[in-house]
């Protein structure tokens, strides 16, 4: 018998003790009752290593590009209010 295999027979023998304890105060034991909300994560699941995140660069928009883009929005707009006016 290896330790992992003693500790878990110890594990296993204080769960039956604390369910027989419990049984005998006439309460439910705490290992028994569940939480509301999403169960934690086990130790047994392995995540897969992610990339480390790079950098996204800010693009840059010429003033001309946003003179054009005032304009089409101005438009727009225009375009909206006569619509709304008929």
């Amino acid at each position: 018998m290896g330790v992992a295999d003693i500790l878990a027979a110890i594990d296993q023998e204080i769960a039956q003790l604390q369910q027989a304890r419990a049984l005998l105060s006439g309460s439910v034991a705490p290992a028994l009752k569940r939480k509301a909300g999403r169960p934690r994560k086990t130790e047994a699941v392995v995540v897969p290593a992610a990339k480390p995140a790079t950098k996204k660069r800010k693009r840059k928009l010429s003033p001309e590009g946003r003179k054009r883009i005032a304009e089409a929005v101005k438009k727009r707009w225009a375009a909206q209010k006569a619509a709304a006016a008929k």
